[in-house]
């Protein structure tokens, strides 16, 4: 039985007005309850997709949310970090399974040499912080810090989330082949992703479409990249390029077939941490899955404490009938994406406010559920 009877269908995945409904009824909500000035959806059935934009881009100029405004997409980034990584795995660059000392030999008698690019890629090299800490400003100052770095946790026994940790898998990347990350991103994948409306540096002709951010008290604000900023947490994009990269995930797209196994690689399951299975950035659930489970995934305690990983051995495939996820924040702005391969489904929610990842998830979560016709009865409570 459907929540909103007249919203839930099977028959017909593909009616517009349906998806209208379901999505205006997830998300006007959340925008009202948290003052959220611009909301951009881009929803994807079976590899149709579907875009809804509410509110403005910015409040002093009143100019409109469109499926091409530019939003910062914080840690989703980190998802396009491990793609590149798969990708030059799979062109023969690098391996998962290599020290990072391989690539920097100033590091190679340090501890951080004995863990694997595959420890940075999912959050169990051994308990860095989550941020880089403050007095790393510049590259040679990075890797003096990484030198001195003495784990607090042996590698592979705890997944500790960190922009240090993906920040250095790109910053790997990159030296593997050769370029900068921010040409690597630029120039070779998004290009390759058919990717038009997305960036690491805006160019100038671009910038009228770069929506202005907002603090969760209404501030004002715009990111200010540091060091690994864009490895982890760098990318402004769009929800017609944000609904494309889920539509590859999904194998809805036509790609070349490296890259297409590269994207697919990064689902592989690698280590079990809490509720969720850690693959290459990206966080696995089977599905069906409840939503306080999805919840319980993406809580603060995932993100700010360590938490116990199990490896999983030999690592589990990449899987169909799964749902898939990331968010993403900066100060001003705030992201998730969800999909679910088995199902064809898939949604990317961007907003220009950091506003809370459990009201992100629960719309998100309800959107999916009534296409897929799982949503629960009207008396049921989604947090229950």
């Amino acid at each position: 039985m459907c929540l909103l009877a007249s919203y839930c269908y099977a028959a017909d995945r593909v009616d517009p007005s349906t998806v209208r409904g379901i999505v205006d009824a997830a998300i006007q909500p959340l925008v009202e309850k948290n003052n959220v000035p611009g909301i951009a959806v881009a929803v994807t059935v079976d590899g149709k997709n579907y875009f809804y934009n509410y509110g403005v881009a910015s409040k002093e100029t009143r100019q409109p949310v469109t499926s091409e405004t530019l939003f910062e997409i914080g840690s989703l980034s980190k998802t396009f970090t491990a793609t590149l990584a798969s990708y030059a795995q799979r062109d023969g660059k690098l391996s998962l399974s290599d020290s990072p000392g391989k690539y920097f030999p100033y590091l190679r008698d340090s501890k951080f040499a004995k863990v694997s690019l595959l420890n940075l890629g999912t959050h169990t090299a051994g308990g860095f912080p989550l941020q880089v800490p403050d007095e790393v400003g510049n590259t040679d100052q990075l890797l003096d810090y990484l030198k001195l770095w003495q784990p607090a946790y042996a590698a592979g026994t705890q997944r500790t989330y960190s922009n240090v940790s993906i920040g250095m898998l790109g910053m790997v990347t990159a030296k593997s082949m050769q370029m900068s990350f921010d040409d690597a991103i630029e120039k070779k994948l998004f290009p390759e992703l058919g990717m038009t409306h997305s960036y690491i540096n805006i160019p100038a002709d671009r910038m009228k479409d770069y929506a202005q951010g907002y603090t969760k008290k209404d501030a004002p604000v715009r990111l200010n990249k540091g060091i690994l900023g864009s490895e982890a947490y760098g990318i402004k994009s769009s929800t017609i390029d944000m609904i494309r990269f889920v539509d590859a995930n999904m194998q809805t797209i036509k790609l070349n077939e490296k890259l297409q196994r590269a994207i697919t690689d990064t689902h592989t399951g690698y280590y079990k941490s809490g509720e969720i299975a850690q693959d290459l950035m990206w966080e696995q659930y089977a599905y069906p899955v409840e939503l306080k489970r999805l919840l319980a995934g993406n809580s603060d305690a995932m993100v700010t404490q360590s938490n116990m990983a199990t490896e999983i051995h030999p690592p589990l495939p990449p899987q169909e009938n799964v749902l898939i996820n990331k968010t993403g924040s900066t100060n001003g702005f705030a992201g998730y994406v969800a999909f679910i391969p088995a199902k064809k489904l898939g949604i990317v929610i961007l907003a220009n406010k950091n506003y809370p990842i459990a009201d992100r998830v629960t719309a998100a979560y309800q959107i999916l559920s009534h296409l897929d016709g799982k949503a629960p009865p009207k008396n049921q409570s989604q947090a229950d």
